[in-house]
């Protein structure tokens, strides 16, 4: 699977283009690339055409769910041969919506498969009746609904505000995950017997507030975890603190990238009256984490 920037870059002709912000990856996301795959088994190559960030996290300043190198990882199963991940900024969205449809003609694709809500160009002029003047072949998908609730990633930011992260799991057909270096840390968890692994997210990642279960890949292998996400004072402006405690883990992690699956909700956070009050709380923690991780 390429990673490219332009579509200048692809040079793949009579391909199947699969074009969305895909902002979690999520059921729906997941159709339209099911979809390509599959036409993909007919004999031509496939490409996947994204953004990077999401337009809404520029024009809207909205939180994004998944950076470019994890939605690359969920995007991997579909086995596109290429992905284009367009840099998106205040500049690129006063592109016209010609100039997008002339690379796209250029490609000839044999078939481009979006939703029905796709829009591209200066202010979203552009939309599917454009696409017939690309290919003879579009394939749309109008939006799931999971009891009858639209699958939409607005939604499941929503649900990851209020630490809904099993609610979130079943709109995005996987967990909520998180992919970051292990930073140095202050250390406190260490002096608790609770040493935990903090990673730097780039701004502005959705991450649910709490105490949760995870599950985290590391370069040693897959370990249970849990992870403490908690606003940073001094630094408003960044991504609230993820610190990691994985269980039954000896070793060093600085430096190493970790990959954080959430996969159930332990406790909002909260102020203690002191180190023993707090030890305990994580001592309960870590048990309603191997419980919750038992289930899996």
């Amino acid at each position: 699977m390429n990673l490219l920037h332009s579509l200048e870059a692809l040079k793949l002709r009579d391909c199947i283009l699969c074009i969305g912000n895909f902002d979690g990856v999520h059921l729906g996301h997941q159709l339209l690339l099911a979809h390509m795959q599959s036409e993909a088994r007919q004999g031509h190559a496939s490409a996947v055409i994204t953004f990077d960030p999401p337009a809404k996290v520029v024009l809207n300043g909205e939180k994004y769910l998944t950076s470019l190198e994890e939605k690359l990882l969920l995007i991997a199963p579909f086995q596109p041969a290429a992905v284009v991940a367009i840099p998106f900024d205040q500049e690129y969205a006063q592109t016209d919506k010609a100039v997008f449809l002339a690379q796209l003609r250029a490609l000839s694709p044999h078939t481009v498969i979006v939703g029905e809500d796709f829009r591209f160009g200066h202010r979203r002029a552009g939309g599917l009746d454009d696409l017939s003047h690309v290919t003879h072949k579009i394939e749309v998908f109008g939006t799931k609904r999971l009891d009858s609730v639209a699958v939409k990633s607005s939604h499941i930011r929503q649900l990851l505000q209020a630490g809904q992260v099993e609610e979130a799991k079943r709109f995005l057909g996987h967990p909520y995950l998180a992919i970051g270096p292990v930073v140095k840390g202050d250390q406190r968890g260490r002096q608790l017997g609770f040493p935990t692994a903090n990673l730097a997210l780039p701004a502005p990642k959705a991450l649910p507030l709490g105490v949760f279960a995870v599950s985290v890949d590391t370069p040693q292998g897959r370990y249970g975890g849990m992870a403490n996400v908690g606003p940073r004072p001094s630094f408003p402006t960044e991504p609230p603190a993820l610190e990691i405690h994985l269980l039954d883990f000896q070793g060093d992690l600085y430096g190493q990238q970790l990959t954080v699956w959430f996969e159930g909700f332990i406790r909002q956070q909260q102020r203690f009256s002191g180190l023993k009050a707090l030890t305990a709380q994580l001592q309960e923690d870590r048990e309603h984490a191997k419980m919750l991780l038992a289930r899996l």
